[in-house]
């Protein structure tokens, strides 16, 4: 028992907690707590306890002395909000009226530099105030409906520091450095920066900050002005590439002022007065400037200058757009201007790369159609030089300061096309710069070359809308080349046509790989035929190499011209054409002595030559075999014993007698071949080489006559073509409106030719005729009639 009595002596008692009550004084915490703000406020808080600060406030709100503790607290703000001006803020006002932009600058830096000062003071201050007084933000703030302490602190300074007359000064000096570093001097930016920061961190009684709500839109309003009239001043004193130099110099110096010294919520504004001011009033003036525009950036090669434009405009709504209209007509311009150089040169006829026929030497003045022609074949080729030169300058342009855009390339794309198909003979000067490209033995340029330029060839080709017409020449150019064995190389020329498939498809080029075909069956024809004559008895006089041509592949007429052949030519080629015949029943050979070569053995007083004629001048040639030295056949003795064309017989006696080579004479001497002319065997003729070739005056870029006949044929054949893509159309459709069928029509033949809607029409109307359509009662569509 005595054990448990001293427990109960033992156990502790819980005392009541100490009451706070009259022992603490109202009166001498708040004089405590205003020394120990003031002492804050004058930078001696580490003399300072924050645990015994932070009770003497919460004693007070506890004490339901809030009110006091806040209003005392914002008049202590207050005061000490008035010594700052004093000590700092009214020394350092502009007192001087020196209009130099250094002082003045120094003054307004000052200035600013002086409210940064207040601020952080001020700031700095305020945050540990808040921070002892934390309590009464949390009970007795919310509770009155009061901004905390921190809040009014920034209130407090807006009214007391910020509001005017300190406002407009600082808004003044603001303005007076930037338009001072626009002008080129060097300021404070520091100063600048902080009073931002200053006004950013500050909020009008609403969703806008102070800078965003007063700074800024005098900032931006004289920015509007000062660059409207650097824009005016620069377009009058500056070139196109100076001007759009210092433009971007602009962007970029705002670009960094508005995040060094502003806010970047400005930089978007000026950035639009920038397009506003310098970039949009003065697009049209930079580009057709004169001496500098577009047009002279791109004559002198300006990538940079032309990367700077695009860089610029880029972002202006009306910036692509106008630069696309502007490189259109740059380029149609330039286009017509070869136009013009090209077709002023006229008419004539071309000559033989090979044939110097009419620049012989002799006497008598030049025809008028050799060196003629020649120049015009240099002017067709020149001019799609020019165009691939053009083309290689803008794709340059394209792709090094345009950065490849799309809506640009379709413009250029749309300016060649308008161009090339202004210039009536765009698909023969193609034609036959491809021919040209393609000749065997082509000097100075590598095969990896002749393919590239092939390549760029097809750009042009690309452009032609009258593509049926270009199919015709190239036909016919590839035909020459594949007869006389003048091709660079097989392998090229399929890949020219690989090219051409894509572009058009299969029917574009089966006619011409069927040529190819026909020289690959001719080449095994004849190791077969040689074979058959080392088996005869008696074996033919000559050696024959016979190309048998498919009639409806080749571009040639399939009506031989008239020629008097010479016996053994005769004899030999009915051995052919026994052994031919018998291999294929059912075909009917034609032979085209117009397209054939000859090698002859012709013996001269100095020596012998082998020489490479044509069939005609072959035919000519034997007739002299039989004429005694010193005499005479006239022309019309020729004529009659040949039978050869008056055209093919002037422009072979041409070449015997008139071209580099003299293996006649012709008398008298001239370079033109008449009807009352004389011919006889030059027996004196001599020259170095063993084997020389006589070349035929022929017709490279055509005559007018020739042009005529070209493009009838290609009427004709579009006639063809058309009714053909009618009765398709109408048998797929069965009944079909007349404007529908018109435009099915247009755009199945658009990939061969444009169809003139009034020649559709015709057709429509022959078809009626012949009954493979009929007119429906409302006359305004057909049916088909099976």
């Amino acid at each position: 028992m005595a054990s448990i009595a001293a427990n109960k002596r033992l156990k502790p008692k819980i005392k009541p907690p100490r009451k706070h009550g009259t022992n603490i004084s109202v009166d001498d915490t708040w004089a405590k707590l205003t020394h120990n703000i003031r002492e804050i406020q004058y930078h001696r808080a580490h003399t300072l306890s924050f645990e015994e600060n932070y009770r003497f406030a919460y004693q007070m709100v506890i004490m339901k002395n809030g009110k006091q503790l806040y209003e005392g607290t914002v008049d202590l703000v207050v005061e000490n909000l008035e010594r700052l001006v004093k000590e700092i803020l009214q020394p350092n006002f502009p007192t001087s009226l020196d209009q130099d932009p250094m002082q003045r600058a120094h003054d307004d830096a000052r200035l600013l530099s002086a409210l940064s000062e207040v601020w952080l003071d001020h700031k700095g201050s305020m945050d540990k105030i808040g921070s002892i007084l934390k309590y009464m933000d949390r009970v007795w703030t919310k509770d009155a409906h009061l901004p905390e302490i921190v809040q009014k602190g920034r209130e407090l300074f807006l009214k007391h520091i910020i509001r005017p007359p300190i406002q407009g000064h600082v808004q003044s000096a603001v303005l007076s450095l930037l338009r001072i570093e626009r002008d080129g001097y060097v300021i404070n930016r520091s100063s600048v920066t902080g009073c931002v920061d200053v006004l950013l961190q500050l909020n009008d009684g609403g969703d806008l900050t102070v800078y965003k709500r007063h700074l800024e839109p005098v900032v931006l309003q004289e920015s509007q002005t000062y660059y409207k009239a650097e824009g005016e001043r620069l377009l009058e004193t500056c070139d196109a590439p100076q001007y759009l130099r210092r433009v971007e110099a602009r962007f970029i110096e705002e670009e960094s002022r508005a995040h060094q010294c502003l806010s970047l919520q400005t930089a978007k504004p000026l950035e639009q007065i920038l397009q506003d001011t310098l970039l949009t009033p003065h697009l049209m003036n930079v580009l057709s400037k004169e001496s500098s525009g577009l047009d002279a950036m791109i004559d002198n090669d300006g990538i940079g200058d032309l990367s700077r434009l695009y860089n610029l405009y880029f972002t202006v709504q009306e910036g692509v757009p106008a630069i696309r209209r502007a490189i259109k007509q740059s380029i149609v311009r330039r286009g017509t201007a070869l136009n013009t150089v090209t077709n002023g040169e006229g008419e004539s006829v071309g000559v033989d790369e090979e044939a110097e026929a009419v620049q012989g030497k002799g006497k008598g003045k030049a025809r008028t159609g050799g060196g003629g022609g020649a120049q015009s074949l240099a002017l067709a080729l020149k001019w799609v030089e020019d165009v691939l030169t053009l083309k290689d300058k803008f794709d340059n342009v394209l792709i090094s300061s345009f950065r490849g855009n799309r809506d640009l390339e379709s413009g250029m794309n749309e300016a060649f096309e308008t161009f090339i198909n202004q210039q009536p003979r765009a698909p023969e000067f193609t034609s036959l710069f491809i021919d040209e490209n393609l000749k065997k033995g082509l000097k100075g340029k590598t095969d990896d070359e002749v393919e590239d330029v092939l390549g760029k060839t097809i750009t042009v080709f690309r452009y032609l809308t009258k593509k049926d017409e270009f199919e015709l020449y190239y036909k016919t150019h590839l035909a020459k080349r594949l007869l006389n064995n003048r091709s660079v190389s097989d392998d090229a020329e399929r890949g020219m046509l690989a090219k051409l498939k894509i572009e058009c498809g299969y029917q574009f080029t089966q006619k011409l790989e069927g040529m190819f075909h026909d020289m690959r069956i001719s080449t095994d024809t004849m190791d077969a035929y040689k074979s058959h004559v080392r088996k005869l008895a008696t074996a033919p006089e000559i050696d024959m190499a016979v190309t048998v041509m498919t009639a409806t592949l080749w571009p040639m007429s399939t009506i031989p011209l008239p020629c008097t052949l010479p016996s053994v030519l005769i004899r030999s080629s009915h051995v052919f054409e026994q052994f031919y015949l018998g291999r294929h029943s059912g075909r009917r050979l034609t032979w085209l002595p117009s397209l054939g070569t000859a090698d002859v053995r012709v013996r001269f007083n100095s020596k012998s030559h082998e020489l490479n004629v044509s069939t005609f001048a072959l035919c000519i040639l034997m007739l002299f075999e039989d004429v005694a030295d010193g005499e005479f056949l006239t022309y019309e003795e020729i004529k009659d014993s040949t039978q050869i064309p008056e055209n093919e017989l002037a422009r072979n006696l041409q070449s015997l007698a008139c071209a580099k080579f003299k293996i006649l004479k012709k008398h008298p001497p001239s370079r033109d071949v008449k009807p009352d002319d004389s011919f006889s065997f030059n027996a004196d003729f001599s020259a170095p080489l063993q084997k020389i070739k006589i070349s035929t005056v022929a017709a490279r870029v055509e005559s007018g006559v020739e042009r005529r006949e070209t493009q009838d044929r290609i009427e004709e054949e579009r006639k063809h073509q058309t009714e053909a893509a009618i009765v398709r159309i109408m048998k797929d459709r069965k009944t079909m409106g007349h404007n529908a069928l018109i435009n099915e029509v247009t755009r199945q033949l658009a990939s061969r030719f444009q169809p003139n809607p009034v020649q559709i029409k015709k057709r429509i109307e022959g078809l009626i005729e012949r009954e493979y359509l009929e007119r429906c009662a409302d006359r305004k569509s057909y049916n088909y009639l099976a």
